[in-house]
């Protein structure tokens, strides 16, 4: 139990840490709008427009992250002579 908690104090140490400081500061807070509020630095969104972009942009990452985990898991290239075999194979 011992080698345990030495191990799991450092990465909570850090880990309580790392999220004090993404919290925003006062000034930060007045600035930002009720949904970001607490969250965020910096000046709000300047239009609804910043908002549609960060929509999109959430949706593409959310894609890219599926297919690249589902492609990671199973690639589905069985063809002997595919592209990946010259790496693989020492032949």
């Amino acid at each position: 139990m011992e080698k345990y908690s030495l191990k799991v104090v450092p990465l909570t140490l850090l880990l309580v840490s790392l999220t004090i400081e993404g919290w925003a500061c006062p000034v930060c807070e007045r600035q930002q709008p009720k949904v970001l509020r607490g969250v965020a630095h910096g000046a709000g969104p300047d239009s609804g427009w910043d908002y549609i972009i960060i929509g999109i942009i959430a949706i593409i990452v959310l894609i890219t992250l599926y297919f690249s985990v589902k492609w990671l898991v199973r690639p589905g290239e069985g063809v002997p002579n595919h592209i990946k075999r010259n790496v693989l194979d020492f032949d």
